[in-house]
């Protein structure tokens, strides 16, 4: 098994990605990103790069990498160079193992996809256990204030999904790679807790938690304090999407609200989160997001204060 880990990095090469999720996959015109050119990718990743990043996550939501055929996907990895750029992770969205009409085929998927990673170089998966955006959250402005797809609670369809991450990951693992599981609500990792659980039951030490806090403060219901859940999941920590969001919560009615931040404004303390992470062991990439607005150039933002929490955290280690 090749070592994935990151002792290696110091502050400044550590990996931290721009996801694309500033980027939609359908193009408006019949075609999807699958179908553009390579010079059409390289204008988006260029975009990317002129941004500052020197790391990228293509996130399936926007081009599934896993699905190019050889030469494509040559020409895909040839203009992410050229630009400057490499990727140290894929993530998988709304491709979920158990789905009931999809799950026998996003399982051969996300084994593509590992395999994927493994041959471009990446250290890292990020799986979901989320299912697709309802037609009404497709039309809302957030889609997070408008209930989705639930886990169910069957004792059956939970050991199903932990059997088969635990195929995944033994997968991942014969090649030297991580797999994170995102964190996201009404799913079985849509709580610390549930997502200690899982991890523990699928019992791989290449198996790792993706500590999405974001996914859960911006919900719009009561939630368990991001330091709460931080203190349960640092030993689990892999392969981290970071966002933040603002939070206000009427105590007399119960009432919360959310909207996208800026990672060092928003109600979780990055600062103490990454250090939180890191004396657990935490030596894994991460790839920043954000909703709305120019989403690139706020993540851009996010990566040169990410960088100095990550100077300070190893100072002082």
């Amino acid at each position: 098994m090749r070592d994935t880990t990151i002792r290696r990095y110091n502050p400044e090469t550590w990996p931290i990605a721009s996801a694309m999720i500033h980027r939609k996959n359908d193009l408006g015109d019949g075609r999807t990103v699958q179908d553009q050119s390579a010079d059409e990718w390289g204008v988006a990743l260029a975009e990317v790069a002129a941004a500052g990043f020197a790391h990228v996550d293509p996130f399936d939501s926007w081009i599934r990498l896993a699905d190019l055929e050889r030469s494509r996907l040559d020409e895909f990895m040839a203009v992410t160079r050229d630009v400057g750029l490499s990727i140290p992770a894929i993530s998988t969205a709304r491709r979920s193992v158990i789905d009931p009409e999809r799950g026998d085929e996003f399982l051969e998927y996300g084994h593509r996809v590992i395999d994927t990673a493994a041959e471009i170089g990446a250290g890292a998966v990020s799986f979901g256990l989320f299912g697709p955006l309802t037609q009404v959250q497709q039309q809302a402005l957030w889609f997070w204030t408008v209930q989705g797809v639930v886990n169910p609670d069957d004792r059956d369809v939970y050991d199903k999904a932990v059997a088969r991450i635990a195929e995944l990951g033994r997968h991942a693992g014969e090649l030297g790679l991580e797999i994170s599981l995102e964190m996201y609500e009404d799913t079985y990792l849509g709580t610390a807790d549930g997502a200690v659980r899982f991890a523990t039951d699928v019992d791989l030490p290449n198996v790792k938690v993706n500590c999405d806090l974001g996914n859960l403060v911006r919900l719009h219901r009561p939630v368990e304090d991001w330091r709460s859940m931080m203190e349960k999941l640092a030993p689990f920590a892999g392969y981290w999407h970071a966002k933040n969001y603002y939070r206000m919560e009427d105590h007399g009615t119960g009432m919360a609200m959310s909207s996208p931040a800026p990672l060092e404004f928003g109600v979780i303390n990055w600062r103490e989160a990454v250090r939180m992470a890191f004396h657990a062991g935490f030596r894994s990439a991460f790839a920043l997001e954000h909703y709305g607005g120019d989403g690139l150039s706020v993540c851009a933002t996010n990566l040169t204060y990410l960088r100095k929490i990550l100077r300070a955290t190893m100072v002082t280690s």
